[in-house]
């Protein structure tokens, strides 16, 4: 509870001083107040947070729950999910947090790869490169969103959501990723899958699976849609050598109490990947394939989540319609990428620390008319990334306003660590996010400087991006709700937390 007070407070705080502190120059090289400069950390709060604990997760329980709020007049209809973090599903793999933070910081370094590769590499316009199946026919991947992520392979799958698939529904968990554009599960016949938590998806006892045709306009979204016996065949692959590959269906799937009919998914046969015991993979990008874009008309392409904060017992959520919309949110005008449309790009301008602005060019957050650079919202990534010059100066200015902190070695991608073992509490800066249009975001202590191991190594949770590309990773958005609204090109932050 007092963390989620204080970070209330610290959002509360930043967006009254953003309404009257606006930037409207290209070059910021004066520092500029955005409200108190330093904040407490509770040290040994974070490092009993670190403990390994015993799942409390069972593998079949559901973790969805029914809020529905029909009106169609006020336009009120929302679906709401639990959120949980792999760790409460996960956490018995590893024997102690350092472990569980190597491998988490392996996906992440291997999500961003893929990234990067997708919007800065050769495949361009999202990095989608066509693939064959086995048969000889071409796909082409783009038009379904771009690369579906392996979880453990890549780290979109940090979160996890249960939905029922299948008439009657079946139970599932399900990775969310922001940057995917497509709704996919295992399904038998399954002549490659990897382990999952529940029964694999089987359509044959579904009464409302039906086969899309190559004529639909589900498989016309694809540029070269591959087409077999009749039947519209869909193939996902990544440089890692993970995919998915099968057949598009239409498919109901369940929100709680809610069912949703003729939502296309692709029923993968053949899959390479270790998703941590999720079935598949529930694509909430911008794109027209994304569970958002497939149901438009019903939810407005608006949706919200709050992703729980790591070590806590509580849950986050994932809501979708225009009753998702909080009043009282800071908005941010989303900026457009035709070059990637399943990414949900934001304006950033700067960012401080300790109550003052760090002198960097806002040039280097804007995405250019050829789509190259900007900043890219992901749930997938978990550790914010800005170009390398941004990030040295971002760090830098940290380092000065921490100068009193014992260090530490630096620590896997991290290069700023910190021994704390023997306080109690430490006094930091703040570190601030200042967006497009005035918003100042400034950030709870817990979401940039996280324990590494349990003996109170603590680092600076930024990394230098090596290209010009900026990812606002999930730590920094734990415990904040998040809210975007398609239809009118925003995303909200607050004001609640979870």
């Amino acid at each position: 509870m007092l963390v989620a007070l204080q970070t209330l407070l610290l959002l509360v705080v930043g967006f009254l001083v953003a309404s009257t502190t606006t930037t409207t120059t290209t070059t910021s090289t004066t520092a500029a107040t955005s409200y108190a400069a330093f904040q407490h950390f509770n040290v040994k709060e974070a490092i009993a947070s670190t403990k390994i604990q015993p799942s409390k997760i069972n593998a079949h329980e559901e973790i969805s729950e029914h809020t529905d709020h029909f009106s169609d007049a006020t336009d009120q209809r929302k679906w709401k999910l639990k959120l949980v973090h792999r760790d409460k599903i996960t956490s018995t793999h590893f024997s102690d947090h350092r472990h569980r933070f190597e491998a988490h910081m392996k996906r992440d370094a291997k999500r961003v790869a893929s990234l990067l590769h997708r919007l800065t590499g050769s495949g361009g316009g999202g990095g989608a490169a066509a693939t064959s199946t086995a048969d000889g026919v071409g796909y082409e991947v783009e038009d379904f969103g771009s690369d579906v992520v392996s979880g453990m392979d890549q780290g979109s799958g940090e979160y996890f959501v249960r939905i029922g698939v299948g008439s009657p529904p079946r139970s599932q968990y399900m990775v969310i990723d922001s940057g995917s554009d497509i709704v996919w599960v295992q399904c038998q016949p399954c002549t490659q899958c990897y382990r999952q938590t529940d029964p694999v998806f089987d359509p044959a006892s579904s009464a409302s699976f039906t086969g899309v045709s190559c004529g639909s306009s589900a498989c016309d979204r694809l540029e070269n849609p591959g087409c077999h016996s009749g039947r519209c065949g869909y193939e996902v692959s990544y440089g890692d050598g993970s995919y998915t590959k099968g057949t598009m269906a239409f498919e109901t799937l369940t929100f709680g109490h809610t069912a949703v009919r003729n939502v296309a998914i692709g029923c993968g046969h053949r899959n390479r990947g270790m998703f941590v015991g999720a079935a598949g993979l529930l694509g909430i990008g911008g794109g027209s394939m994304s569970l958002v874009g497939q149901l438009d008309g019903q939810t407005g392409s608006a949706f919200s989540y709050c992703l729980v904060s790591r070590g806590t017992e509580s849950s986050g959520s994932l809501e979708f319609g225009r009753g998702a919309l909080p009043v009282g949110a800071a908005w941010v005008p989303l900026v457009r990428n035709s070059r990637a449309r399943s990414f949900y790009y934001i304006g950033l301008l700067g960012v401080g620390i300790g109550g003052m602005r760090v002198p960097i060019s806002e040039n280097v957050f804007k995405l250019t008319q050829l789509g190259d650079g900007g900043v890219v919202m992901d749930t997938g990534t978990a550790v914010t990334r800005f170009p390398t010059a941004a990030y040295e100066a971002f760090r830098d200015a940290f380092v000065a306003e921490t100068a009193s902190l014992p260090r530490a070695n630096g620590v896997s991608i991290f290069d700023t660590c910190y021994d704390l073992n023997e306080f109690v509490s430490v006094r930091v800066p703040t570190v601030s996010f200042y967006f497009s249009s005035g918003p100042i975001l400034t950030l709870p202590a817990r979401n940039f400087l996280i324990p590494v191991d349990e003996m109170g190594t603590f680092c600076f949770a930024f990394a230098p991006s090596p290209s010009g590309l900026s990812i606002l990773g999930n730590i920094q958005q734990e415990g904040i709700q998040i809210s975007y609204d398609g239809a009118s090109g925003f995303v909200g932050f607050g004001p609640n937390v979870c």
